[in-house]
């Protein structure tokens, strides 16, 4: 009787135990990925105001600043991660066109403003690309647990799932942009 209720209580300790260390890393990776949204915020805000200072050059290419805010208007509303991913890079892309660009126009890189934007939406970048490396270094802790022995089979009993990581998928995307002035 007395090593039924020991083998018991100690089924239930490790059980409690690997529950909890999943769960750490499932809050851990939803912790990480409201980093990387809060990061997006911020570059969606500085790309309106990085656009609208661009604006005031009259004989600035218009295709390049319809591109730009169309793209930060798709991302803005994607919900999976995956298309948020992709949609990401193409704002990235975008925004490189953008300085290709204004690379033309002295006027506009002397402009305090436009400077100023420019070096924010680096920082951004940044920010952005070490949000990413760490919620992606959560997401693949938190896989590679949910499929360990025995780890899984509490992962299969709660009904943990695998998470998605924010990257690029394919070669297409991998390529960046040409621009050809």
């Amino acid at each position: 009787m007395y090593i039924i209720i020991t083998v018991l209580l100690l089924l239930s300790i490790f059980i409690i135990f690997n529950y909890n260390k999943i769960i750490k890393l499932k809050v851990r990776a939803k912790g990480a990925w409201s980093d990387i949204d809060v990061q997006l915020k911020k570059r969606y805000d500085l790309i309106n105001n990085l656009v609208n200072v661009v604006k005031g050059y009259s004989d600035f290419e218009k295709e390049v600043l319809v591109n730009v805010t169309e793209k930060r208007s798709i991302a803005m509303n994607e919900k999976s991660i995956e298309k948020m991913a992709y949609s990401e890079n193409n704002i990235s892309n975008s925004l490189k066109s953008l300085f290709a660009v204004a690379e033309n126009y002295p006027d506009l890189k002397a402009n305090n403003s436009y400077l100023h934007l420019q070096k924010q939406l680096v920082e951004i970048e940044d920010n952005i690309s070490y949000a990413r490396r760490y919620y992606n270094a959560v997401v693949r802790d938190f896989n590679q647990i949910i499929h360990i022995f025995p780890q899984n089979a509490i992962a299969f009993i709660f009904g943990f799932n695998r998470l998605e990581y924010f990257e690029i998928k394919n070669s297409e995307e991998r390529a960046g942009i040409n621009v050809n002035i």
